[in-house]
């Protein structure tokens, strides 16, 4: 109940593209903000985008500002993560998430209110 399913990773070359998808079937249609997050082996959780489901406003990390798109298709419960001129330093597994209310600044990249997790997907970007 409430579950993110995930899928859309790999392994691709720098410069190459990768669509992430999240199956968020209980929130897509409510007042909720699904976001992506990415961690790297040592480092921090953050946040790469989000989109409130109610409106559809967008938010974007600055690495990924113009490279990145995250959209929303209610017919098929789904967000995505487009992502487009991939870069090494992009390798993660990266995680699809659910926040309460809209998306707003600066809290829609926070980890700690995040409330519901997918389980993850692997993005790797060889040079």
């Amino acid at each position: 109940q409430g579950q993110l399913e995930e899928s859309g990773g790999g392994s691709v070359q720098a410069g190459g593209s990768l669509r992430l998808s999240c199956v968020a079937s209980q929130y897509i249609r409510s007042n909720y903000c699904v976001g992506w997050f990415r961690q790297a082996p040592g480092k921090q959780r953050e946040g790469v985008a989000a989109i409130s489901t109610n409106g559809g406003m967008t938010y974007y990390a600055d690495s990924v500002n113009g490279r990145f798109t995250v959209s929303q298709d209610n017919a098929k419960n789904t967000v995505y993560l487009q992502m487009n001129s991939l870069r090494p330093e992009d390798t993660a597994m990266y995680y699809c998430s659910v926040s309460i209310g809209y998306c707003k600044l600066p809290s829609w990249s926070v980890p700690g209110l995040v409330i519901r997790w997918g389980q993850g997907t692997q993005v790797t970007v060889s040079s």
